[in-house]
């Protein structure tokens, strides 16, 4: 539960750092610019409140990595959610007010997740975990969403915590159900292993020895 405050904290920090004129920038999530990444965390924050207060009295269903589907194809924008959050996004004119919605929100939503029990169990997605894996899934969530913050951004200060790339490395390798070669960095796995990123001729060989299945979508 601390490293999903750490990542989250990070993660605003990382937004309330952008010019508004980075807003209007390509993020690292397909079809989408800084501005609609940013709306979406907004809604994931309302998402983290809104299952913190959903308890369950069933045992779990899902923990942390198997919470995560692996999608048929990689997200193209067009989704209607996708949409909807591109025109919520535009909305908002003013990139202030939308740093503004996202720390009110998110303060709350971090503080929600500092207060709840981990052992509590939670609803969510037709779901049932405790609260302590619902929050560790988070944690990619939030570090995937931080590089695709910054990928277009190389002024960016704030960058992922290192403990939440490698927890995050782990989920997806555990996912993938394999583990990337050594010589690739938490990022670079993160990176060519969600499809975020074109892997060199010299990776692509590498992934195929070790027999890892990438791009994997995650839903």
């Amino acid at each position: 539960m601390d490293l999903f405050s750490r990542s989250w904290t990070a993660l605003r920090a990382a937004v309330a750092e952008i010019p508004d004129r980075d807003f209007a920038r390509p993020s690292g999530c397909a079809g989408w610019l800084v501005r609609d990444l940013v709306c979406h965390l907004v809604i994931d924050a309302q998402d983290v409140l809104i299952t913190l207060a959903t308890p369950a009295a069933t045992e779990p269903t899902v923990d942390a990595v198997t919470y995560w589907h692996v999608e048929d194809r990689p997200p193209t924008g067009e989704d209607p959610l996708d949409a909807l959050t591109v025109r919520l996004a535009a909305a908002y004119g003013d990139p202030h007010l939308l740093r503004f919605h996202l720390d009110d929100v998110g303060s709350a939503a971090g503080r929600a997740a500092q207060l709840a029990d981990p052992r509590a169990r939670v609803g969510t997605r037709d779901e049932v975990l405790t609260v302590s894996e619902y929050l560790g899934a988070y944690v990619l969530e939030w570090t995937l969403h931080h590089l695709d913050l910054i990928a277009h951004l190389p002024d960016a200060r704030t960058l992922p915590p290192e403990e939440g790339l490698a927890r995050s490395r782990a989920m997806l390798e555990k996912i993938a159900g394999t583990a990337f070669p050594t010589s690739f960095t938490d990022q670079d796995a993160l990176l060519v292993g969600t499809g975020r990123s074109t892997p060199t001729g010299a990776q692509r060989t590498e992934l195929r020895d070790a027999a890892v299945r990438f791009p994997l979508s995650l839903g």
